[in-house]
């Protein structure tokens, strides 16, 4: 039992005239909670940024770019990037702004409001992230398919034994499952990382709706 559920034990025990500063006490206790858990988005947000911007930075080596220009994708890559880091900083903006927007809420129901607004901008953070996630594979495996001399000596062999259209089914089947995997481990890797956070805002949230002053 949290400290929090020892508060409402001990408030039901109360008179009438102990109510006000008991419901008082919660909601100061909820504000505080809320403020911490939207806090630790941003840092975890910035985190997040910092580290795959390492990996990209550690791995992008001549090798990946000499791939890059063998798919056509020199140009495009680079702006894709800098467009999704942009988006991303964008959301911390976001994440940071709520922070500010709880720490100074005064009243029930304006706690309320910035508890939802937060977790729908963190909502649709992960959907941005696993569409981009997708969309970039999708890409990649587009132009992979089309420029790479490996692929196009691998489908050449293969339609001596097998039809084109048959061989290009299954490349598509084998690319919508890798595509699959991969947006699949993001989105656990998010819901790791997000769904505890979000399930104590809501839980604040839903405690919120109990206190009527």
């Amino acid at each position: 039992m949290d400290e929090l559920d020892l508060l409402k034990k001990d408030w039901k025990k109360q008179e009438g005239s102990f109510q006000q500063i008991s419901e008082k006490e919660i909601y100061g206790m909820l504000h505080k909670g809320s403020s911490s858990i939207v806090k630790w988005i941003v840092i975890i947000s910035i985190l997040e940024l910092v580290l795959w911007a390492s990996i990209s930075f550690f791995t992008a080596d001549e090798e990946y770019f000499k791939t890059l220009k063998m798919y056509h994708l020199d140009t495009v890559m680079p702006i894709i990037s800098v467009i999704n880091y942009g988006v991303i900083l964008f959301f911390i903006y976001l994440f940071f702004k709520n922070y500010r927007t709880i720490n100074t809420t005064d009243t029930v129901k304006q706690l309320m409001q910035s508890i939802l607004k937060t977790r729908k901008t963190v909502k649709y953070y992960v959907w941005y992230n696993l569409a981009m996630t997708a969309f970039s594979f999708i890409l990649v495996f587009i132009f992979q398919f089309m420029y790479d001399p490996n692929i196009r000596k691998m489908v050449d062999k293969m339609s001596q034994n097998i039809e084109p259209n048959t061989f290009y089914c299954i490349m598509l089947v084998v690319y919508a499952i890798i595509i699959a995997v991969f947006v699949g481990l993001i989105w656990l890797f998010y819901r790791l990382l997000y769904g505890i956070l979000m399930r104590r805002l809501e839980k604040n949230y839903n405690e919120l709706k109990k206190i009527d002053f």
